[in-house]
C-alpha cells in the first residue's frame, strides 16, 4: 500500500493520556500509525512515542515480561481496542432457505399446474355433465366424487411443500456443519505470546492489544504489531501489497508488521497494536462488506427479482436445460444455452480445474437432464395429440364454450404428467448424495485425525495414485535424540560421559548449542510422572539440548546470562543455507565469536580446522574431510541417523555481515552428532496397504541420501530386489533439465516412474516433481498426486498437488494455508484412512447412481409408454413425487452413509479418466430395469386378469382410484426398495447383505420407507390415487419385490466381459484434461490476478487466514462441488446455502471488486489467490496452485 503520510498531518504529536480507557493512545492513533510504512513509520514512532519501548509503556505492557494476564486487564483491553475477531456473515434463516428452494423452475411449473388444476376443479359450469363433452364427463358416479377433483391439485402442492422443506432442512444442516467445521479450524489456530514472563500458546481470538507475541518462520501474523526485537526477519506481504519480494524487517528501517502476512525467514518479538476489525486485514474486510452492500442495492434496482433469484444458476448445467420449458422456441434457446455453456467452460478452463468426481458428475447430470426434458416434452405432445385426434377427429365432437373448462382440465392433467416425468427423470438427488456423502465423511474423518479444509479433497483422495511424503514427523516419530557423536578425534557409538571430553571442548559445545538455537526451543519436564520429557519447538534443536542435559549440564543459565537482546547477529536456518549461525560480541575485549550448526556435509566443507582430543585447533584439509565422511558420517547415515555438525569461528575485527559467503567460512569443527528419529511403528504396515491399493509412495526429504535410504528401507518404500531410483536433488535436476536449465517433461517422464527417494531436495525440486507427475501422460492413466508438507517452503508443492496434506502439530501456518487436509496427528496412517474415505465417497456416489438410474429409466419409460397407450400415466403425479422423494432424498441418505471397509484398499485407484458408471454397473442398471419393466407392463395390461379385479385403464377424469393401479404403484415401490439393497454392491459381489448391520441409517431408511408405503396405500386414498389392498395382494407385492434380490443374483452371474455392447458413462475426458493442462500451463503462465497486479497495487486476499478459510470452504461447497449438478427440486441446496452477502458468489458477479487502491481484482481470483497464501513463490508461478486450488 502507498505510504499515507499526506493523510496524517503531524498535528497529533501530543497525545492526551487517559483519553481511551486509561491507555496512553487511542485505537485511532494506533490505526493511523499502522498505515505508515518503513521510514515514515520510524519517524512517526520517534516523533510521537520516542521509540517502541515508549509505545509499550503507553500500552502498559513490558517488552520482556508481557502482560500480566489478569482477566480484568484483558477485559479492559477488549473494550478499549476491540477483540481479535472478524465476525462472519449471518447465516441464512430457515425461511430464506425455504424461499430459495421454492425458486426452482420445475417446482414452479408444478405449482402453477397444480393451482390451475385446483382452480378448475372448483369451476362447475352448467351442462358440465352434458354428453356433448364426450367421455370427458362420463363415468362420474356421484356428486361427492365430482367434488373431489380438487384433491389431486392439493396433493401435488402438498408434495411440493414436503420436497421444499426437506431441501431447506438439508441446506440448513449443511450450513450448520460448515460453520462447525469453520469454528473448528479457527480453534486450531494458536499463537505464541509472553504473559507474566512465561511463553504460552493462546487461541488467536484471545490476543489483545499490548500482548507481546513471539514470531517465527512459517507464522501467519494474526494481528498488527510493531517489532521489538528481530533476527534476520523477512516477511511476505504480498497478501496486502501484491509485491512478491520478501520485505526485510528491522527496528531501524521498517518495524511495522501487518496481520495476514507470512513470516518467511527469521524470528522476533512484536508488541500487538491492532486486532480484529482495526487491523489492516479487518479494515479491508469492513470496506469489502460496505462495497458489497452498495452493489446489492444497485443490482436490485437494475435487475429486479427474477434475475436475482436465478443468478446462482448461470453455470448450472441442468438448470439451463430446464429453462426452455418456459419459452416457445425451446429448441433454439436450448442450442443457444448449450453454446454459451460451452463457451463458459472454455473461459473457465484456464481459471480452475474441477475435481475429478465433480467433472464426471456434471457431464452425466447434463446428459440425463437433456434426455429427461426430451422425454417429458414428447409425453405431453403425444398425450395432447392423442386426446385432440380422438375427441375431435374420431368422435367428431366440436369445441364448445361450456366444455372448455373440462378440456382445459385434461390439458392441465397432461401437462402435470409431463412435468412429473421430468421431475423423475432429472437426478436431483445427485448433488444431495454428494453433499451428504462428503459431509458424513468429513465428520467421520475428523475422528480419524483428518481435518478437511476443502470438501472435494476427500473425494479426490480416493483417486490418488501417488503420495509424495516428507520423512521427518510423517514417517518418523519426530522425537529426535542424539545417539552417536564424534568429538575430539573419537567416534562414540553412544553419548559419552562428560569426563571423557576435554573440559574446554565441552564448554564450547554446551555454549554453542545453548546460544545458537531458537530460544523458543526448550525441553520441559514430562506431563505425567515416568513419561518422556516434552520437546517444545524445533525437534532437531531439542535433540541437541537433550545432548547438553545428557552431558550433565544445563542450557537455561547460559541463556539467562545472554538473553536474545544481546545476540549481535543471527543467520536463521532456511532451506538454502541449511545452517544456522549466531554472532556474539566479546564481553571482555574487541572482536566477535560466531557459533554455527547445520547439515554435516555442508558445514564441514566450510571448516578449515577441527578441535582435537586436547581441545586444540588442528588444520582440517580436504583429505581429512573425505576420511571423516567415509569413517564417521556415512556409517552414521547408513544407520538411518541424521548428522549435524557444530562449529565456531572467532573474528578479531568486525567483518561485513552482509557478505555471508566470507563469514560462513574458515570455521572450526567442534563435533559431529548422529541424531536418531525412529520410524513410527504403524508406518510400514500403512505403506504396504498403500502399495496393495495401487498407490506409489515416494519419500521427498532434505536429509542425506544414506539416511533417507535407510529410513525408506525400514518403512518398506524400498523393497529388496526392486528396480528403483534413489537420488539427490542435484542429480535429479541434472537429469530433468536441458542445457538452458529448463525442465523438460520427456526427461522427467524417464525419471519419475522409478523414483522412490529424493534426498537433499529443495522445495523447488518437490514442486517440480509433483507438477511433473501430474502433467505426465506416460502410463495407462493420468496420475492423481497427494503431497505431505510441514514447512513454509512446502507451500508451492502443497498447492500444486491434487490433495495437499499439512501437518497439524509440526506444520507452519503457511503450510496449513496451502493445504486441503490437515493431519491433526502428523501420522502417515491417517493418510491411508483418507484414501479409504475418499474411495468410499466415490463408491457411495456410484451406488446411489446405480440405484437412481434404474428408478429413472423405469419410471420414465412406464410414464411415457403408459401415457402413449392408455392416455394416462400408470404412476400418478403425486405417486411419482413420492417415488422421487424416497428414491432421491432417502436413498441418498441410506447409500451415502455406508462406512468404509478395509476391502476398499484391495483394488487399484480409479484414476482421472475411469468412467463413473462402469460396465458392471451398466449391466446392473439395465438388468434390473428389464425385470421391473416386464413386471410393470404385465401388471398394467394383464393385472386385472391375474388379480381378478376391475381394470384401471381408460378411466374418466375424476373417477376414484382403482385397485389395479394401486397394485402397480405398490409393486413399483417394493421393487425399488429391494433394489436399494442390491445397489449396496457395485463391483459384482454376490452377498448384498454383507455389513448391512454396520449401517443403521440404511436399515432405518429401508424400514421407514416400507412403513410409510403401507400408510400411503392403506390410508392415502384419493390424494395418492390409492385404494386399500387386502393381505393377499400385499403379500404378492412384497413377493414380487423380493424377486428383485433373486433377479440380482442372476444379473451378477452374467459375465460382464461378454456384454461388449454395454457403454460406460460419466467419463473423465482424458484428452480434454490434457490439452487444458497444457494450455493452462503454457499460455496462461501468469494468472489473471497477476496481470491485474501490473496495473496498480491491489489488495490480494491470500493471507487473511480466518476469513479466508471461510471464503475457501464456501467456495469448495458452492462453486467447486456443485457447479452444474444441482437438482431442480433443490436449486438452493448447493449454491445458495453459502452465498453469504459478504462474498459475491462466483457465478453471480463475474466483474471486479473495487479495492482501496485504484487496482481491481477479478472475483474469480478470490479463492485461488487466497490459497496462494504461502510458499512465497514468485507471482508468475501461482497459476499452478490455481489449477487444483479448489
Amino acid at each position: 500500500m502507498a505510504n499515507n503520510t499526506a493523510d496524517h498531518p503531524p498535528g497529533n504529536s501530543v497525545i492526551e493520556v487517559d483519553q481511551d480507557g486509561d491507555f496512553g493512545c487511542t485505537t485511532m492513533h494506533l490505526r493511523d500509525l499502522m498505515e505508515l510504512r518503513s521510514g515514515d513509520a520510524v519517524n512517526k514512532i520517534a516523533e510521537c512515542y520516542g521509540d517502541v519501548q515508549g509505545i509499550c509503556r503507553r500500552l502498559k505492557t513490558s517488552p520482556i515480561e508481557g502482560l500480566s494476564g489478569n482477566p480484568a486487564d484483558l477485559e479492559k483491553r477488549h473494550t478499549s481496542f476491540g477483540k481479535n475477531f472478524i465476525p462472519p456473515k449471518k447465516p441464512k434463516t430457515f425461511l430464506q432457505l425455504v424461499w430459495e428452494a421454492l425458486q426452482d423452475v420445475t417446482l414452479i411449473i408444478l405449482e402453477v399446474a397444480a393451482i390451475i388444476s385446483l382452480g378448475l376443479s372448483f369451476y362447475h359450469p352448467q351442462g358440465e355433465s352434458n354428453a356433448s363433452c364426450g367421455q370427458a364427463a362420463g363415468g362420474v358416479e356421484d356428486e361427492g366424487e365430482a367434488q373431489a377433483g380438487w384433491i389431486e391439485g392439493a396433493a401435488i402442492l402438498f408434495s411440493v411443500i414436503i420436497v421444499v422443506l426437506v431441501t431447506a432442512f438439508n441446506d440448513w444442516s449443511k450450513e450448520k456443519q460448515f460453520r462447525g467445521l469453520q469454528s473448528r479450524i479457527e480453534q486450531e489456530q494458536k499463537f505464541t505470546v509472553i504473559r507474566k514472563g512465561q511463553v504460552i500458546q493462546i487461541p488467536v481470538a484471545e490476543i489483545v492489544v499490548g500482548d507481546i507475541a513471539q514470531i517465527k518462520y512459517g507464522d501467519l501474523l494474526p494481528a498488527d504489531g510493531i517489532l521489538i526485537q528481530g533476527n534476520d526477519l523477512k516477511i511476505d506481504e504480498s497478501s496486502l501489497t501484491g509485491e512478491a519480494d520478501h520485505v526485510r524487517k528491522s527496528l531501524e528501517k521498517d518495524p511495522m508488521l501487518l496481520s495476514g502476512t507470512h513470516v518467511m525467514e527469521g524470528s522476533g518479538r512484536m508488541v500487538v497494536t491492532a486486532v480484529g476489525l482495526n487491523s489492516q486485514t479487518g479494515i479491508i474486510f469492513t470496506l469489502l462488506g460496505s462495497e458489497d452492500e452498495e452493489k446489492k442495492v444497485k443490482k436490485g434496482k437494475k435487475q429486479g427479482p427474477p434475475e436475482n433469484r436465478n443468478k446462482a444458476k448461470t453455470q448450472d448445467g441442468i438448470a439451463l436445460e430446464i429453462q426452455p420449458l418456459k419459452s416457445e422456441e425451446g429448441a433454439e434457446s436450448e442450442e443457444k444455452e448449450e453454446k454459451e455453456e460451452k463457451e463458459k467452460k472454455k473461459v473457465n478452463v484456464t481459471k480452475k480445474e474441477k475435481s475429478v468426481l465433480q467433472g464426471k458428475l456434471t457431464r452425466l447430470a447434463v446428459q440425463i437432464g437433456k434426455a429427461g426434458l426430451i422425454m417429458s416434452a414428447v409425453t405431453v405432445i403425444i398425450l395432447i395429440l392423442y386426446f385432440v385426434i380422438d375427441t375431435f377427429g374420431v368422435q367428431g365432437r366440436e369445441w364448445t364454450a361450456k366444455c372448455t373448462p373440462v378440456y382445459i382440465q385434461y390439458f392441465v392433467k397432461f401437462f402435470i404428467i409431463g412435468v412429473t416425468v421430468l421431475v423423475v427423470a432429472v437426478p436431483e438427488g445427485l448433488p444431495l448424495a454428494v453433499t451428504i456423502s462428503l459431509a458424513y465423511s468429513v465428520k467421520k474423518m475428523m475422528k480419524d485425525n483428518n481435518l478437511v479444509r476443502h470438501l472435494d479433497a476427500c473425494e479426490t483422495m480416493g483417486n490418488a495414485t501417488a503420495i509424495c511424503s516428507d520423512k521427518t514427523g510423517t514417517l518418523t516419530m519426530n522425537r529426535m535424540t542424539v545417539v552417536q557423536a564424534y568429538i575430539g578425534d573419537t567416534h562414540y557409538k553412544s553419548v559419552p560421559e562428560p569426563e571423557a571430553i576435554n573440559p574446554q571442548t565441552l564448554e564450547l559445545l554446551v555454549n554453542s548449542i545453548s546460544i545458537n538455537s531458537a530460544y523458543t526451543t526448550k525441553i520441559l519436564p514430562p506431563e505425567k510422572e515416568g513419561g518422556l520429557p516434552r520437546h517444545v519447538g524445533n525437534k532437531t534443536e531439542c535433540s541437541l539440548l537433550g545432548l547438553v542435559m545428557n552431558l550433565k549440564r544445563d542450557y537455561q543459565p547460559i541463556r539467562d546470562e545472554i538473553p536474545e537482546e544481546k545476540l549481535y547477529k543471527v543467520y536463521t536456518f532456511n532451506s538454502s543455507r541449511k545452517s544456522m549461525s549466531t554472532v556474539l560480541k566479546n564481553a571482555n575485549g574487541p572482536g566477535f565469536r560466531m557459533y554455527s550448526k547445520g547439515a554435516s556435509e555442508i558445514v564441514l566443507r566450510k571448516c578449515s580446522n577441527v578441535l582435537d582430543a586436547s581441545g586444540q585447533k588442528r588444520v582440517f584439509k580436504a583429505k581429512d574431510r573425505d576420511e571423516m565422511v567415509q569413517k564417521v558420517i556415512e556409517p552414521m547415515a547408513c544407520d538411518g541417523l541424521r548428522t549435524i555438525c557444530v562449529a565456531m569461528r572467532d573474528f578479531t575485527t568486525e567483518p561485513d555481515w552482509e557478505n555471508e559467503a566470507d563469514i560462513l567460512n574458515d570455521l572450526t569443527c567442534i563435533c559431529v552428532v548422529g541424531i536418531e528419529d525412529p520410524v513410527r511403528h504403524e508406518v510400514p504396515e500403512a505403506i504396504s496397504k498403500c502399495q496393495r491399493a495401487g498407490i506409489t509412495v515416494r519419500m521427498v526429504t532434505g536429509d542425506n541420501i544414506n539416511t533417507a535410504r535407510a529410513i525408506a528401507t525400514k518403512c518398506g518404500i524400498l523393497q529388496p530386489g526392486e528396480d528403483f531410483l534413489c537420488m539427490e536433488g542435484k542429480e535429479f535436476n541434472q537429469q530433468i533439465r536441458n542445457d538452458k536449465g529448463e525442465v523438460e517433461q520427456e526427461r522427467l517422464d524417464k525419471v519419475w516412474p522409478k523414483l522412490r527417494v529424493l534426498a537433499r531436495s529443495s522445495p523447488t525440486d518437490k514442486h517440480t516433481l509433483v507438477k511433473g507427475i501430474i502433467d505426465s501422460t506416460v502410463g495407462e492413466t493420468r496420475q492423481v498426486v497427494a503431497v505431505t508438507g510441514d514447512g513454509t517452503n512446502d507451500g508451492p508443492a502443497l498447492k500444486k498437488a491434487d490433495v495437499g496434506f499439512a501437518m497439524g502439530i509440526a506444520g507452519t501456518d503457511v503450510a496449513k494455508e496451502a493445504s486441503d487436509i490437515i493431519l491433526t496427528d502428523d501420522n502417515f496412517t491417517s493418510i491411508v484412512k483418507a484414501v479409504m474415505w475418499g474411495r468410499n465417497v466415490y463408491d457411495s456416489i456410484s451406488k446411489f447412481l446405480q440405484f437412481q438410474l434404474t428408478v429413472n429409466v423405469v419410471a420414465v419409460i412406464v410414464a411415457f409408454t403408459g401415457a402413449c397407450i392408455t392416455q394416462d400415466s400408470p404412476l400418478k403425479a403425486v405417486q411419482m413425487l413420492w417415488v422421487n422423494l424416497i428414491m432421491d432424498t432417502l436413498a441418498s441418505l441410506a447409500l451415502a452413509t455406508e462406512p468404509p471397509t478395509e476391502s476398499l484398499l484391495l483394488r487399484r485407484p480409479y484414476g482421472r479418466n475411469k468412467p463413473l458408471i462402469s460396465r458392471t454397473m451398466m449391466k446392473n442398471i439395465l438388468g434390473h430395469a428389464v425385470y421391473q419393466l416386464i413386471i410393470t407392463f404385465t401388471l398394467l395390461f394383464a393385472g386385472e386378469k391375474i388379480f381378478s379385479i376391475d381394470s384401471g385403464r381408460n378411466t374418466p377424469l375424476h373417477s376414484p382410484p382403482s385397485e389395479h393401479y394401486t397394485i402397480i404403484f405398490n409393486v413399483f415401490v417394493m421393487m425399488q426398495l429391494f433394489n436399494e439393497i442390491n445397489a449396496r454392491k457395485i463391483h459384482g459381489e454376490r452377498n448384498v447383505f454383507e455389513g448391512i448391520y454396520r449401517n443403521p441409517i440404511f436399515c432405518l431408511v429401508v424400514l421407514g420407507t416400507f412403513a410409510l408405503q403401507i400408510i400411503i396405500v392403506q390410508f392415502g386414498g384419493k390424494p395418492f390415487s390409492c385404494t386399500a389392498l387386502n393381505l393377499d395382494q400385499w403379500l404378492w407385492c412384497v413377493f414380487i419385490g423380493v424377486g428383485e434380490l433373486l433377479w440380482g443374483q442372476f444379473v451378477t452371474a452374467v459375465p460382464t466381459h461378454r456384454l461388449k455392447f454395454l457403454k460406460e458413462a460419466g467419463h473423465g475426458n482424458a484428452e480434454r484434461d490434457n490439452s487444458n493442462a497444457v494450455l493452462t500451463e503454457g499460455a496462461d503462465e501468469i494468472d489473471h490476478a497477476e496481470m491485474e497486479m501490473r496495473r496498480g497495487q491491489i489488495l490480494w486476499f491470500r493471507g487473511l487466514n480466518r476469513i479466508q478459510t471461510q471464503i475457501k470452504v464456501v467456495n469448495a461447497f458452492r462453486s467447486s462441488l456443485y457447479e452444474g449438478l444441482e437438482k431442480p427440486e433443490s436449486r438452493s441446496s448447493i449454491h445458495n446455502f453459502m452465498s453469504q452477502p459478504g462474498f459475491i458468489p462466483l457465478s453471480e458477479e463475474q466483474h471486479s471488486i473495487p479495492t482501496i487502491d485504484e487496482g481491481c481484482v477479478e472475483i474469480e481470483q478470490l479463492p485461488s489467490s487466497s490459497r496462494n497464501g504461502g510458499g512465497g513463490e514468485p507471482p508468475g508461478r501461482s497459476l499452478h496452485s490455481q489449477e487444483f486450488s479448489m
